[in-house]
């Protein structure tokens, strides 16, 4: 006789804690929910605990273990994901008070991030989070990795045998920290080729799910991956855009931003996120059809201050024009130039296009030459790295009238 055999879906209750705006608290359940969602997990219900402050041993206090103990057999719950970072002791005392799997915010997303990541660089920044990750917390981890196999936060190296010492993750960290040197490099070496281009770059940022990717693709018929997960791409792709058929810029996308980002992640991912820091123009891709698009573009600008990248061009993008009932101001303050866009209708990208022009253009010297023949390799220079207007030619030579860069303008 042949038996089905099928994994158990894993289920979660949300847990947080409300220290002052209640609102807040519970936007950041609803976006955990999401992230378990998008762990391929389902949520079973929510609670949430108001306090002047986190409680030091159990994350929530003692009458909601005991309510929380309750929801699990009611809802019949496979563990408990909690909003904020947990300490070791955190983490080991709520196991043993509640006899479940218990995850954290940075461990769901770190799973996620290991899930999403194929590029070889990306699954070396994911496994190097995870492992400082579990090396602050090898104490609260050991039991759940030896009694619970598999499932949301054992994949990447929570596969390998995690009663293994600090000695030996140490070492895993500092050969995988040699590898991602060496691959920082080779993206050191292509912004320096990138550069020689005389190319400008354009970061697309943003919150995670505001559509950064689908942007590439219909700019530039990228063809990554989209969809309405969090966090659906994390390797970064550049491309061509053509402005017009005179101008171009390198449109580069980056990793999504997320309200509590843990802080392994930004460190792991500073190559990959500095990918704004050396952009020459930023822009940030906000959804304006989310009720937190507030809260979520302050996140994006506290993130990018974080990284440094201050002092830039910014085109803010107010995305997914076609879900908005009703039409709106929509002004970012912060940005030199906003944009109403959709990219399931196309609307605003000519308008895209046109800033990123202007902005370019804004970097560039107007001249009006005439050369002999005899210069006309000058000529050449001003299409690489220029824009050419007008060329006529003269008996007397040819008379041009172009854009061109700074750096070559003292050339000409």
């Amino acid at each position: 006789m042949l038996y089905e055999m099928k994994e158990q879906e894993e289920s979660f209750l949300l847990v947080g804690i409300q220290t002052n705006d209640s609102e807040k608290t519970e936007e950041s359940l609803d976006e955990l929910g999401e992230l378990v969602y998008t762990a391929k997990a389902t949520v079973k219900g929510r609670l949430v605990q108001r306090r002047e402050a986190i409680h030091p041993a159990t994350y929530v206090g003692k009458g909601k273990i005991l309510e929380l103990k309750e929801l699990l057999w009611e809802t019949e719950a496979t563990g408990i994901v909690c909003d904020d970072e947990l300490s070791a002791i955190q983490l080991r005392n709520l196991e043993q008070e509640l006899d479940c799997k218990v995850i954290d915010r940075t461990l769901l997303i770190l799973d996620i991030f290991a899930a999403r990541a194929t590029s070889s660089e990306g699954k070396i920044q994911v496994e190097l989070a995870q492992l400082k990750y579990r090396a602050s917390h090898l104490t609260g981890l050991g039991r759940t990795m030896s009694r619970l196999g598999g499932g949301i936060g054992t994949r990447g190296p929570g596969e390998k045998k995690l009663e293994t010492d600090r000695r030996i993750i140490r070492d895993r960290i500092s050969r995988l920290k040699a590898e991602l040197r060496e691959v920082e490099g080779h993206r050191e070496l292509l912004r320096t080729q990138r550069k020689s281009s005389s190319l400008k770059v354009a970061a697309l940022v943003g919150y995670t799910s505001a559509g950064k990717s689908s942007m590439l693709n219909v700019l530039t018929n990228a063809e990554i991956l989209e969809d309405d997960m969090l966090f659906s791409t994390l390797d970064t792709t550049t491309r061509v855009l053509e402005l017009d058929k005179k101008q171009k810029v390198l449109l580069t996308d980056t990793v999504g931003f997320i309200n509590k980002l843990p802080h392994n992640l930004v460190e792991a991912f500073k190559g990959t996120l500095e990918e704004a820091k050396y952009a020459d123009i930023i822009i940030h891709v906000v959804d304006a059809s989310n009720p937190q698009m507030d809260s979520q573009m302050y996140v994006v600008y506290e993130t990018l201050r974080q990284l440094g990248v201050e002092g830039k061009p910014v085109i803010t993008v107010f995305n997914k024009q076609d879900r908005i009932e009703e039409k709106r101001n929509f002004k970012d303050f912060q940005a030199d130039y906003s944009v109403l866009t959709s990219t399931k209708t196309g609307q605003g990208l000519e308008e895209l296009k046109e800033d990123l022009a202007a902005i370019i253009r804004n970097d560039q010297i107007y001249i009006e030459r005439l050369y002999a023949f005899s210069e006309a390799g000058k000529i050449q220079l001003i299409r690489k790295n220029g824009q050419l207007l007008e060329e006529e030619y003269l008996p007397e030579g040819i008379a041009i009238k172009a854009y061109v860069t700074k750096e070559i303008y003292g050339k000409l």
